[in-house]
């Protein structure tokens, strides 16, 4: 069998898929360069750059929404083995490895400032030390940042702690009726979840607009707002993007794809929604709570 037939061929025993050449990631590169220069041009107060931003955002969408269904496609018509999958879910791992990796850089500068950084500038020799008055209290806005309210753990934050493990939940319950066949399960489990993340993201934006117009707290509130938003806005845009992905899944689910042996998407997609709420548990303790 020549390499062009392979690629064509149904897959069978031994076989791995190879899929035809394609443009998608030249393109998607062109979209997130117009993406990045436009956020420079609007920086700079450039009048195009908000349009230069746009086009990039929508180059980038349209190519991803059309190179996922092609993934897709080629998974609904039996291209994929035994052998994608385990390589789909041992890329899968890999990639939660690096988002483990990327949270714990903003909880290590979280505990660096709280517990280094803060300290040791209150504990300097007066005589050394441009901040006489500074204090290792915490919340702190640091030596030069502005006064602020912190967020208290037991209002908006504790209620988005409940609707977040609650999605773990049904989505737990969704994968079982999956595992039983129990298609009505698996709908009503994924459109609950995708309906508490979409609220917890509307209780964060409320809580961003009550910090800012209410408690002072913004990213000018020194090191304690600083680490607040980096952390808080990182995990939002993480559940954004579950939310998303959890939609798509749902419209396949209620699309008749998948069954019990064969639905990585669905796990893929499950295990970082589990790890966004592991992160988000982390951030309630560390960031409102103590």
């Amino acid at each position: 069998m020549n390499a062009s037939h392979a690629r064509s061929a149904a897959p069978h025993a031994g076989h791995y898929y190879v899929p035809q050449p394609s443009l998608y990631p030249f393109i998607l590169s062109g979209g997130m360069f117009l993406l990045a220069l436009g956020f420079i041009l609007l920086m700079n107060h450039f009048a195009p750059g908000p349009w230069v931003m746009a086009t990039g955002a929508a180059v980038i969408i349209a190519v991803l929404f059309k190179w996922f269904g092609a993934v897709i496609a080629e998974n609904q018509r039996g291209a994929y083995t035994d052998w994608e999958d385990q390589s789909f879910r041992q890329g899968m791992v890999w990639f939660i490895g690096s988002e483990v990796m990327f949270f714990a850089a903003f909880f290590g500068a979280l505990f660096y400032c709280r517990n280094i950084s803060v300290p040791a500038l209150a504990g300097m020799d007066p005589a050394f030390t441009l901040y006489k008055d500074f204090t290792a209290a915490w919340p702190s806005a640091g030596p030069k940042g502005a006064s602020f309210t912190p967020m208290g753990a037991w209002g908006i934050p504790a209620i988005n702690t409940a609707l977040l493990l609650t999605s773990g939940a049904t989505l737990t319950w969704a994968h079982w009726g999956l595992m039983q066949g129990k298609r009505a399960q698996l709908n009503a489990g994924l459109i609950l979840t995708v309906l508490l993340g979409v609220i917890f993201l509307g209780f964060q934006a409320y809580e961003y607009h009550h910090a800012y117009t209410e408690l002072g707290l913004t990213m000018g509130a020194g090191v304690y707002g600083a680490t607040f938003f980096m952390l808080t806005g990182f995990h939002g845009f993480h559940v954004t993007l579950g939310a998303i992905m959890l939609a798509v899944v749902a419209g396949r689910c209620l699309s008749g794809h998948f069954d019990a042996k064969r639905h990585f998407a669905f796990e893929a997609v499950a295990w970082y929604w589990h790890f966004v709420d592991v992160v988000w548990l982390l951030l309630f303790v560390v960031v409102y709570w103590l």
